[in-house]
């Protein structure tokens, strides 16, 4: 009887020390996982997806069949989130969490935004589900993409490109916003307190072209009091240089200038002498 409890003691043992090992074992995912988030504008936009590898396999007209919905990626379908409205390839999406699906094909592929991010795969892919739907071309690049990649290149304040890449086959589309209502509404706001972003309302209404009279006072204002600032001289100069005050511009870049040569700030020693060929 107790050679019994033993041996069933043992064996509870073994299995509690096998099931142990086993909570133990930390394997890598086969395709690793990547999520990006890119500022777009005063909001964000962020991407999670799955990144396979080629492992020599004929990829697109392959592994990926032509003409059929694929997940774009492995495991989970790529999801992007907005925390704003954006405009994707002049189709309005709202703030939101979608899921990505593609098509390919030799000659375009489909994009599709789905109103269903959650899904495992294009098994359950279902067309009532499409958000908005558009073709794009795809392109052929001079060097293999080993591991699948989503990214966001050619990132302005207003717009940028997502571009999904693997073997030797690029597609991008492009996503754009107007916070502009949003954004003067937030430097109106501002200026009534103690504290008015004066620069900083100046370089948006100048990058922007906007009220250049307006900007040209507020960096004026910007400008009092900074005896040792040659970047506001930059910008004041620039500035007023577009309000079509030369001679204003002129003297601001020479301070800034000057200023800059005595700090030793190399960088604005050569963006304020550029001012000062410009307006000649």
């Amino acid at each position: 009887m107790r050679k019994t409890i033993l041996s069933i003691a043992a064996a509870a043992a073994f299995f509690i020390g096998v099931q142990t090992v086993n909570a133990q074992v930390k394997l890598p995912a086969a395709s690793s996982t990547q999520t990006i988030t890119q500022a777009l504008g005063i909001k964000n936009v962020t991407l999670t997806y799955q990144r396979p590898n080629a492992n020599d396999r004929v990829i697109f007209g392959g592994l990926v069949p032509y003409g059929q919905v694929w997940r774009t990626g492995a495991n989970n379908i790529p999801n992007l989130t907005f925390e704003d409205e954006v405009t994707i390839e002049g189709h309005k999406v709202p703030a939101g969490t979608y899921g990505l699906f593609t098509v390919p094909d030799k000659a375009e592929w489909t994009i599709i935004l789905s109103k269903n991010p959650k899904q495992w795969g294009a098994y359950q892919y279902k067309d009532a589900d499409d958000l908005l739907r558009f073709k794009v071309k795809p392109q052929t690049l001079a060097n293999k993409v080993e591991t699948f990649t989503m990214s966001f290149e050619d990132v302005t304040t207003k717009s940028a490109k997502i571009v999904l890449a693997w073997e030797k086959t690029k597609v991008d589309f492009n996503i754009a916003v107007d916070q502009s209502k949003e954004i003067l509404a937030s430097i109106d706001a501002a200026m009534q307190g103690e504290k008015k972003p004066y620069f900083q309302a100046a370089q948006y209404y100048f990058n922007n072209d906007l009220d250049i009279k307006k900007s040209a006072e507020w960096v004026k204002l910007a400008d009092e009091g900074n005896t040792s600032a040659p970047h506001i001289k930059y910008w004041k100069a620039r500035i007023l240089a577009k309000a079509g005050d030369s001679p204003g511009a002129k003297q601001a870049a020479q301070e800034g200038l000057a200023m800059a040569e005595k700090a030793n700030n190399q960088e604005y020693v050569k963006l304020n002498s550029q001012v000062l060929k410009e307006i000649k």
